[in-house]
């Protein structure tokens, strides 16, 4: 069968979700060259403003990557307008040339509304729409006293004005209505929501009528009608968008607000289809995600030939600010043959409103809890009738029958066609369905397979709930459990919090993230003080009160409550003076045994912990640092003599080891971490079950990670191939700070890149390689403040430090 030519302009949510049906419906059908004017290909917009409160980068967002397009042989044109379309040759043209096509799918999507006033094209003005959008306003939030103003109080515009906010900049909100948000919220709500956000530190102005942006050569304040004047140096408009028509009306395709379709997604050429923000649909324009990704399916099966309808649907709104819970749907206005149910709960800042018409529900407002926003939305697109549970409709879906009833008999009544995932468009089936045929089981592998709660995360306590129904006792909730119980958070979610508003003290930790205790636990206290001690090197003191007692004593305690110590050999390798000095050591103190680790260094153990300052200092004279045999960091770098001596050696392992050691050591990991160098295929150093490995090779170095050889035991993946020593250790290094910044307190190497994904760290370390060069500059930075020998620091008396632990709980670990 010949493939057809789709040319699809505009590479954006809408049209990714349509060629993803298309590739499940029909592979191979359709040659596809897809233009995009934005620089990269689709990209959840959705989430653009966590990217823009720093608790998201770029990367998380991306829904489709290289390797998704190369798999799917799309033909990447990105960074390219499409100009014109010539219906009558079949033909779309850019400012490099021209593309035939078959079938053409117009998603332009829409273009932000900028008020018609003076200033508007000064430079500081910014829209909210794009990546490059959110790049220029977090370089202007990050200068000294930056002021922001942000035009509109809708969505985007209070999104964007609480993520400026987190990134420190004084924020002003105008917005011309009465309340906040006043399509989505009554009043009632909107000033539940001005309070929350006055109470973060912004400004919110209503009824305010702006007329003009001052400023000679960029923007400098904002003037409104009555003479008001708010200083700015970033201006955001963010007050409604337009449909992208201009290349379907000059073409001639018929277009009113929109491009017009019918509802096959067929426009006024049968050729030419069109979806997303761009389109008008009888007589409706959508902005929201849930219609646009219905409309890229109906697509999808046009262009294979199937029946499939887009109908005109409700849709419900959340805000995308963190700590705010807010949802809206359907109609709230006043009218006389209309009644509403009200909760009001002060305390808790809790509203719920619900428009009820001849016992049916046309909207809701939930303010503060949210968690049955789904289940009234669902009724609420069903027409369903309440009367028979009118009097405790208000209570929730778990409420039902005048009593509590559990919340999995709730999950399990949900429709299989209810929306679970706002984001992403997901309903319950599509997350049953994916979970029986791929036998998943973790809340990361549905996220990775179905897309739900992979965005703004407000689902994911639904998605948690339809796992336990789906599974029964087979679900493992680890991955999603508090880190301990003095919160609810998860320790991915406390370390984005972290970054994202900018906490560097263990207080600061527990009073912004809401800790139910006043000081934390054993659990939570040494993980937050690594987090901090990660994420802010320079400004974050580390707190031996919150390490484990091995740690704050810098010595393994044994079962007799003696200390065992292990001083440093750089890659294994010792001298006879070094010999001579851990012997006099031994003799000295009355060490009643001396072990050869498996790390290739010597233990001295039972010494008394009066004792351990005495031996520090001895062995420090000889030249030797602590070899941290008790840290969750780097222990030891493992070699065999390779190529210097052996004589099937391929490279100089060992020289690569210590170099590895000595430019790694002191640094911090979530957990304890192994590395091996091996001088050729025979693996004398065990480098294939250590976290990190390099196995030497004629033709360079393969980098091996995630092995493990304890209670688990697992070889090796293979990272790559490099060809040389400074690009060996830049990879083991760029590995390394991507695992630091990335996983969860005590969690191994092994068990990050699983949960991550081999593949994933692959592109991120050795396909992307200015990513690559970032890890790895931010673990040479973390090296100036981390590379300090305990030992030494206690016996100078640098480390003021108490030896004696104080009158804290002692943090102790079972072994690993």
């Amino acid at each position: 069968m010949t493939r057809q030519k789709l040319v699809v302009i505009g590479a954006g949510m809408a049209s990714g979700r349509m060629l993803e049906h298309l590739f499940e419906a029909a592979p191979g059908a359709f040659d596809v060259t897809l233009f995009g004017a934005e620089p990269r290909g689709n990209y959840n917009r959705i989430m653009l403003s966590p990217v823009l409160a720093g608790e998201k980068n770029y990367e998380q967002i991306v829904t489709h990557d290289a390797d998704w397009y190369a798999s799917n042989n799309v033909s990447c044109r990105f960074g390219e307008t499409v100009t014109k379309i010539d219906r009558s040759a079949k033909v779309v043209f850019t400012p490099k040339g021209e593309t035939p096509y078959d079938r053409l799918v117009v998603a332009t999507g829409s273009a932000p509304f900028i008020i018609p006033i003076a200033g508007r094209d000064l430079p500081g003005v910014r829209a909210f729409r794009d990546l490059d959008d959110v790049n220029a306003m977090v370089e202007a939030a990050g200068k000294p006293n930056a002021k922001a103003v942000v035009i509109g109080g809708g969505l985007l515009g209070l999104e964007a004005a609480a993520a400026l906010r987190l990134r420190g900049m004084e924020v002003v909100v105008l917005h011309l209505m009465g309340h906040l948000m006043e399509r989505q919220l009554d009043p009632a709500a909107g000033y539940l929501l001005q309070k929350e956000l006055e109470g973060r530190g912004i400004k919110v102005h209503c009824k305010a009528q702006t007329k003009a942006i001052l400023g000679n050569d960029r923007a400098e304040a904002v003037l409104l009608e009555d003479g008001t004047i708010y200083p700015a140096d970033l201006v955001v408009m963010a007050v409604g968008i337009r449909p992208e028509v201009r290349v379907a009306t000059d073409a001639g395709l018929y277009v009113e607000r929109g491009i017009v379709v019918n509802d096959q997604m067929v426009s006024s050429d049968p050729d030419i289809l069109a979806i997303g923000e761009c389109v008008e649909h009888e007589r409706i324009c959508y902005g929201l995600v849930a219609p646009l990704y219905d409309m890229a399916r109906v697509a999808a099966k046009t262009l294979v030939g199937e029946e499939a309808a887009f109908r005109p649907v409700e849709t419900a709104t959340q805000l995308k600010v963190t700590g705010v819970s807010l949802y809206s749907a359907g109609d709230f206005a006043d009218a006389p043959d209309r009644e509403e149910i009200v909760l009001r709960d002060a305390s808790a800042g809790i509203y719920k409103r619900l428009v009820l018409k001849e016992n049916r529900i046309l909207g809701a407002v939930l303010y503060g809890e949210t968690g049955d926003g789904a289940w009234f939305f669902d009724m609420l697109r069903k027409g369903t009738d309440v009367a028979e549970m009118r009097d405790t409709l208000i209570f929730g879906q778990a409420y039902q029958g005048g009593s509590p009833l559990d919340p999995m008999a709730a999950v399990a009544a949900l429709p299989d066609d209810a929306e679970i995932c706002g984001c992403n468009g997901v309903c319950k089936s599509k997350i049953v369905g994916t979970i029986n045929e791929k036998g998943l089981a973790s809340l990361d592998d549905v996220r990775a397979h179905t897309k739900a709660s992979a965005s703004c995360g407000s689902c994911t306590g639904l998605v948690e709930q339809l796992m336990k129904l789906t599974l029964g006792d087979k679900y493992n909730p680890a991955a999603v459990q508090p880190m301990c119980g003095c919160t609810d958070l998860g320790h991915d979610d406390v370390r984005r919090l972290i970054k994202a508003k900018k906490l560097k003290t263990i207080p600061a930790v527990m009073q912004e993230l809401e800790w139910k205790t006043s000081c934390g636990c054993a659990k939570c206290r040494p993980a937050l003080n690594y987090y901090l001690v990660c994420d802010w090197p320079d400004e974050y003191a580390d707190d031996y009160q919150s390490r484990f007692i091995n740690e704050r004593v810098h010595a393994n305690i044994q079962k007799d409550g003696t200390y065992s110590v292990v001083p440093r050999m750089w890659g294994g390798v010792t001298s006879a003076a070094e010999l001579r000095a851990i012997a006099d050591v031994a003799d000295k103190f009355n060490v009643p045994m001396i072990k050869v680790t498996g790390g290739q260094r010597i233990d001295l153990l039972g010494i008394e912990k009066e004792d351990l300052p005495a031996v520090w200092a001895d062995l420090g004279k000889a030249g030797f640092v602590s070899g941290q045999a008790y840290a969750k960091g780097l222990r030891t770098v493992k070699t065999c003599v390779g190529s210097d001596w052996c004589r099937f050696g391929t490279q100089d392992s060992t020289g690569l080891g210590i170099r590895i050691e000595k430019f790694m050591w002191g640094s911090w990991t979530p957990a304890k971490l192994k590395l091996a160098v091996s001088g050729c295929p025979r693996n004398c150093a065990e480098a294939t079950c250590k976290d990190i490995g390099v196995i030497c090779v004629d033709s360079g170095f393969e980098i091996h990670f995630a092995g493990a050889a304890g209670l688990d035991i697992k070889g090796t993946e293979k990272l790559g191939l490099v060809a040389t020593q400074d690009e060996a250790l830049e990879v083991i290094v760029a590995l390394t700070q991507m695992y630091r910044e990335q996983a969860r307190y005590l969690e191994r190497i092994y068990k990050w890149a699983k949960r991550v994904g081999y593949d994933e760290i692959r592109r991120q370390i050795l396909e992307d390689k200015e990513r690559r060069k970032a890890f790895y500059d931010r673990f040479v930075f973390s090296q100036k403040f981390a590379q300090v020998d305990p030992w030494s620091e206690r016996v100078s008396g640098k480390d003021k430090h108490e030896f004696k632990p104080m009158a804290t709980v002692e943090y102790t670990q079972a072994a690993e």
